[in-house]
Parts: structure tokens; C-alpha cells; sequence
């Protein structure tokens, strides 16, 4: 049973060991195939992926990472801060805050001017959606809420591209109540903006219109000229007169406040904010009372005579500044700060009078016989004459038995000095003195142009407003120039004479006659007496000469001796009946053939101690004695007896 038993044992043992040897056999024969099959492969890899292919690959690949490496690197680094500035203007907004208008005062700081604010709505296009549907709802909405008709909106909005970042003017002038409903909703509207503005009204509208000018909005050239001022597309910006002149310190700085927004737009905090700088005032070196009765004196003249067109012009004789500036007719400034309508333009374009027309800069006249103070001034220094020397006028002059120059009274005026000359205008003295005659050798035509030059004659004053005319000093180079012919004898008699083709300003004769009374000084004529800056501070504006002893004085007192004579015993004795005395000369100026002559008169008073200097001139007037005169005894007899009496 044993033998039995070790026998089956054996038998299981024997068994096991060839199912594992069968087992051993099959794994083996299994690893051989999977090898042989792996070789095949191999072979196959190898023949589909050469070596050339996989380095294409890998240059390939190399390649597509070096293009993702320099683009995050242009977008990280190079253009990092403009990207990251495009973020910011995602999720912010920037707000202008409109710096107020620096006022206007008279010397006695009474306002000529009065900023009244209104405001104003916007559209931002680039804060409006990009999506088209959407777009065109936020229009609707902002269309509704303004109370602009359908369509309105979009015709101005068409005019610029969707992405245009500037404010864009959809309506103006929004009554107070209206808009502070609309500043309640702007921040539910994206893209829409209440911006308050100072609406510029002119206290004196007429009286002082020549001389501030006015405000309108900006033109694109204007827009283009001012780029580096910070300029918006809608502004609004001095136009002429002194608000052009002083816009840069009348305007102040505009402020900018930035808010963080949502994605739907609506403000939250403000996380910059930089305060406007409101702009600087003007003080003027004229009184209101003296402007408007100086300008109803002159109207009431005009309308008197049955004239149209004058200028007056008033000037301390002592710095240069302006009391009066007058011309008629005059306009409503008003009519210009809020946009002129195409009517009320017309109307005033079209008036033959021309009452844009700024006479005391940019009227151009002969200045008749009121030069003549100039001629003798100019032959005294050169020591031409003295103030004994005398020629005889017998009615004018006969040249060379062809040309005959006449003098204003027929039979002449008999032996006459410097002071005769003067007082009563004698032509034929000023022949003589200015371009010779016979064996006496007068001035000459360089010499004439000299001293008109050095009385400013010819040139700008350079006074504080834009637009003044120099006037014509001509000469032989000019008239071959311009005329195509020779300078005759002729040419320098009418030169002498303040006649041809010489052409004045009023404020230069009015210039040129302050140096006699103030001892020999040509200022340079200003408007603006002070500037008051931002911190209240009053910053005087000093007088300027343009130029000084150039006459001697013992000349100038013949000159002002001649100009008093002209009163009390010459062509203007009218004046004799005022309590202060005054020296002044007469002009009759002819300029067209078939029209009346301009009438001049201008002055200086008190005599003695000269504080003002006077101009006037009528248009087509007249002689000047005649209407010229009288307009002055009234302005000088107001101004010394009401005025600096009250």
C-alpha cells in the first residue's frame, strides 16, 4: 500500500513537471514571437520615419515655439504697457471737467461780462456697444431721454467712425432742471455725458463789442492749431477783440476725473481726479461810464449830421492807455457766444455800413491835415526851418507852369510861420517844408518818410487786440512796385500833406499825437490795465515806449504852442468855449472824387498838464472843423466837467 501510495506520488509529481515544462516551452515560443513581431515593426517605423522626416518635424515644432516665445514677449514686454493701458480704458472712464472762463472788468472793476452755466449732451462713440443691434438700442434709449427725434442721433453719429474716442455734441443749451434729471441717468446710459459749460454773456453788448469780441465754438483749423492745448471738439474759444487776444489766460486748465466702471458701463469710484484751473480775469484800462457816454455822444452826432460811420479814440497821453474806443456802427456781441443765426450774419454782412468793422484798428484814411504836426516836427529837428521862418501863400503853388497845388482858401493865406501854418492849415507852408521849392530845399521825400516812421507812421501800434491795420507810408520804391511809375514832385507834396496815397489808422493818429503832449514819447497803446490771477493776485501791466527823444524838446514845445493855436484863434476856436484848454489839429482828408471828404480832428487837454489825447473821425464828414470839432467839445466838455467832477 506504501509502494502504492510513493508510486502515485511520483506520478503527480512527473505530471507537474511537464505542465510546467509545457508551460515553460509555451511562454517562451510566445516571447520569440512577440520579438519577431517587435523586429517587424521596427522595420517598418524605420522605413515610414527616415531621419530627414523627424528632423523636419523637430524643426518644425522648434519653430512654432519660437513664434509663440516673440509673441508673448512683443505682447508682455514690447507693447505691455499699451495693452495694459486698452485694459484700463475697459474698465474706466475719463470725464473733462471744464476749467470757468476768467471774467472782464472795467478799471473800476465793474463786470463787462457774466459766465451763466448750461449744459450740454455728449456721445462718446467709442463707449457705445460694438454690437450692431445693441447699439442701435443704446441710440434709441439715449434719443428718448434726451427728447431728440428718431434719427437725429444717428446722422450725427454717422459722421464718425465707431470707435472714435472724442465727444461728440448730440444737444446744447439743456434747461437747468432737465439736465439734472439727465445727470441722474447719464451713469445708466453708457456713452452719453452732461457736460456743464459757462455760456458767455456781455453785460454791454454793444458799446464794448469792438473791443472784447466774442466767443463761438472751435473750428477744425482752430481744433488743429491748438492740438498741444488740450483742446476738446467742442469747445468753445475767443473769436476777435480781447477774448482771442487773452484767450490763453482767460481759458484756465481743464480738469480730468477717471472712474472704474462695470462691464455695463455705469460708474463706481473715482480713482483720479486733477481739479480745472479756472482762468485769469482782465482788468481794463477803460471806464464803463466814460465807453457808453462817449459812444451816445457820437451817435447822437452821427444821427445829427446824417451820418453813418465814425471812430473815436481816447488815450492817456502819459502810458499809452486806451479811456475810449469807439466805432460805429457797432453790433450785439450777445448775438455770437451761442452761435449766430444765418439771418441775423446775413443782416449784419450785408449792412453797407459795415458794423463788424473795427474802424479805430483797421480803418485806413488819409490823414488829411492832421499829419502836418508831424512834417513841422520832423523840419525843426532837421533845422529846415525855424520857428520865424515864413513863406509867402498867395492861394498854392505852380510847378514848371504845368501843375498847380492849391492851397484850401482861394487867395491864400498870406505871409505864414510854423504857428500859422498849423493853426490854419496852410498847404502851401507844408509844399514847401516837405519837398522844397525853387532854391529852398525841404524835407524830401526820405525825409518826410524818417520822421513819419518814428512817429509810427506805417507800422502797428502793437496794441493788445488782433487784426490792426498798419496803414501805407509810400515812397519811390512802392509806387514802381505797385504802380509801374516814376515818383514825381508831386507825390511829395501830397505826402506833405497827409494826402495821395498815405493811409492812417485813427489809434496812430491818435498815437502820434501823444507825443506832443507827453514831452516826446511814442507808447505802445494797451487795452488791459492788470491781470488777476487765480490766487487774487493783481498783476499790472506796465507801460511800454516804443521809442523817446527823438524831437528835442524845445521842437515839440513850438509844435504844442502851434496845436493851441489852432484853438484860440484857428480852425478850431469852437472849442474856445470849454473851461479847459485844449491843442488839437484839424484834417479834411479826400479820398474819392465823388464822395465827401473824411472829416479829422484830433487833441490833447488840459494844455498845460496834458492827461488825455482825443481822435475823431467822421466817414465821408465833411470838413473836420465842421463836424469833427463839435463831436470833441461835446466829449471834452462831458469828460472834464461831468465826468472827473462827479
Amino acid at each position: 500500500m506504501n509502494k502504492l501510495l510513493v508510486k502515485r506520488e511520483y506520478r503527480k509529481a512527473q505530471d507537474i513537471d511537464e505542465d510546467f515544462f509545457y508551460d515553460n516551452e509555451w511562454q517562451e515560443e510566445k516571447t520569440n514571437n512577440f520579438d519577431d513581431q517587435a523586429a517587424d515593426n521596427n522595420k517598418f517605423l524605420g522605413k515610414f520615419l527616415s531621419a530627414k522626416r523627424i528632423n523636419i518635424l523637430g524643426f518644425i515644432i522648434f519653430l512654432v515655439m519660437l513664434i509663440f516665445f516673440f509673441r508673448s514677449f512683443q505682447l508682455q514686454i514690447v507693447k505691455g504697457e499699451y495693452y495694459s493701458a486698452l485694459a484700463d480704458n475697459n474698465r474706466t472712464k475719463e470725464t473733462h471737467l471744464i476749467s470757468p472762463r476768467g471774467l472782464i472788468y472795467d478799471k473800476n472793476l465793474t463786470p463787462l461780462v457774466k459766465n451763466i452755466p448750461i449744459f450740454d449732451a455728449y456721445i462718446i462713440p467709442k463707449d457705445l456697444s460694438f454690437n450692431q443691434e445693441d447699439r442701435q438700442n443704446q441710440v434709441n434709449e439715449i434719443s428718448q431721454v434726451l427728447e431728440l427725434e428718431k434719427g437725429h442721433v444717428e446722422t450725427i453719429l454717422d459722421q464718425y467712425p465707431p470707435n472714435y474716442k472724442f465727444r461728440v455734441l448730440i444737444k446744447e443749451e439743456i434747461p437747468y432742471q432737465e439736465a439734472l434729471q439727465l445727470l441722474i441717468k447719464e451713469e445708466k446710459f453708457s456713452g452719453l455725458y452732461i457736460q456743464t459749460r459757462n455760456y458767455r454773456n456781455y453785460l454791454y453788448p454793444y458799446e464794448f463789442a469792438h473791443i472784447l469780441g466774442y466767443i463761438g465754438k472751435i473750428t477744425e483749423d482752430e481744433l488743429n492749431d491748438n492740438v498741444q492745448s488740450e483742446y476738446l471738439l467742442n469747445d468753445y474759444i475767443g473769436k476777435n477783440g480781447l477774448e482771442l487776444y487773452y484767450e490763453k489766460q482767460l481759458r484756465g486748465q481743464y480738469g480730468r476725473e477717471i472712474f472704474e466702471v462695470d462691464a455695463g458701463g455705469e460708474k463706481h469710484v473715482s480713482i483720479f481726479k486733477q481739479e480745472p484751473v479756472s482762468g485769469q480775469s482782465l482788468v481794463l484800462t477803460i471806464d464803463a461810464v466814460v465807453q457808453q457816454n462817449i459812444r451816445r455822444i457820437l451817435a447822437e452826432n452821427l444821427v445829427k449830421f446824417n451820418k453813418t460811420r465814425a471812430s473815436v479814440v481816447m488815450l492817456d497821453s502819459n502810458n499809452g492807455q486806451v479811456l475810449a474806443f469807439i466805432s460805429l456802427p457797432d453790433f450785439n456781441n450777445n448775438l455770437f457766444t451761442g452761435g449766430i443765426s444765418h439771418d441775423d450774419y446775413k443782416k449784419l454782412i450785408d449792412d453797407q455800413d459795415k458794423p463788424l468793422y473795427n474802424r479805430v484798428l483797421k480803418g485806413e484814411y488819409p490823414s488829411g491835415s492832421t499829419i502836418k504836426t508831424v512834417v513841422a516836427a520832423g523840419a525843426l529837428q532837421e533845422g529846415i526851418v525855424t520857428e520865424n521862418t515864413s513863406f509867402l501863400s498867395t492861394g498854392g503853388l505852380m510847378i514848371h507852369d504845368r501843375w498847380f497845388f492849391p492851397d484850401w482858401a482861394s487867395g491864400g493865406h498870406g505871409r505864414t510861420n510854423i504857428y500859422r501854418a498849423i493853426s490854419w492849415s496852410v498847404n502851401t507852408y507844408f509844399y514847401i517844408v516837405g519837398g522844397g521849392y525853387e532854391d529852398f530845399q525841404g524835407l524830401g521825400v526820405e525825409g518826410l518818410v524818417k520822421y513819419y516812421k518814428m512817429f509810427g507812421i506805417g507800422s502797428k501800434t502793437g496794441i493788445d487786440i488782433y487784426g490792426e491795420k498798419s496803414g501805407l507810408l509810400p515812397n519811390p520804391a512802392w509806387k514802381m512796385k505797385y504802380k509801374d511809375e516814376e515818383w514825381y514832385i508831386g507825390d511829395t507834396y501830397h505826402l506833405a500833406i497827409g494826402q495821395g496815397d498815405l493811409l492812417v489808422t485813427p489809434l496812430q493818429v491818435a498815437n502820434y499825437t501823444s507825443v506832443f503832449a507827453n514831452q516826446g514819447k511814442l507808447y505802445k497803446p494797451h487795452l488791459v490795465k492788470s491781470i488777476i490771477t487765480n490766487g487774487g493776485e493783481e498783476k499790472e501791466i506796465s507801460p511800454e515806449i516804443i521809442r523817446q527823444d527823438f524831437i528835442d524838446e524845445t521842437n515839440l514845445e513850438t509844435i504844442k504852442k502851434a496845436m493851441r493855436q489852432t484853438v484860440t484863434n484857428g480852425s478850431a476856436q469852437y472849442l474856445n468855449n470849454l473851461n479847459v484848454e485844449v491843442a488839437g489839429k484839424t484834417g479834411t482828408a479826400q479820398w474819392h472824387p465823388e464822395k465827401e471828404n473824411h472829416a479829422w480832428f484830433t487833441c490833447f487837454a488840459p494844455y498845460e498838464n496834458p492827461e488825455v489825447v482825443l481822435t475823431v473821425i467822421v466817414e465821408e464828414g465833411g470838413e473836420g472843423s465842421e463836424i469833427s470839432v463839435p463831436i470833441s467839445f461835446e466829449i471834452l466838455d462831458w469828460y472834464f466837467n461831468h465826468y472827473l467832477n462827479s
